[in-house]
């Protein structure tokens, strides 16, 4: 039996909230986990109730804003703000978790990961904001890419 390692499987989940995702752009899924418990996951879209951007249209195309400039004009919340709010919503803490998430976190989701308290972050793919990164090492937040992440080895317990 090949069993994925805590990391695949919880990346794996990850990419399988981000198929949830309403955006047109970019397609993001999120996952925090404490204890090989997951507490909250999250995709990027438009706030409950609201009319998604595929029948809305996407404002950062009409308005033809790079990626990773300007947040403020989108519709949508990213994945990891929508893992935060449910985790806050749900009444569970996620001081000291890990985040995973198929890609890296812009400036505003690393702000507020740094202020929730995440330990690390394990990303797939990475995400153009410099600053971002920048204020996740000053922080002190670990900070992988998936590809760097050595999985546990196999027969591991748990």
């Amino acid at each position: 039996m090949d069993r994925p390692s805590w990391e695949e499987y919880f990346m794996e989940i990850a990419q399988l909230v981000a198929r949830r995702s309403s955006c047109l752009r970019r397609q993001v899924g999120a996952v925090m986990v404490k204890g090989k418990n997951i507490l909250a996951t999250g995709y990027n879209g438009t706030p409950s109730g609201i009319t998604h951007c595929d029948q809305a249209g996407c404002l950062r195309q009409q308005l033809n804003v790079p990626s990773g400039e300007r947040h403020e004009l989108c519709r949508g919340l990213h994945a990891e703000q929508n893992a935060i709010i449910q985790a806050a919503k749900h009444g569970i803490n996620i001081a000291g978790a890990t985040l995973y998430c198929t890609n890296s976190p812009c400036i505003i989701c690393s702000k507020m990961l740094i202020n929730a308290g995440i330990h690390k972050i394990i990303y797939r793919e990475g995400y153009p904001d410099l600053l971002s990164m920048e204020m996740l090492e000053e922080s002190g937040v670990e900070v992988l890419e998936f590809s760097q992440v050595a999985p546990m080895a196999k027969g591991e317990q748990g």
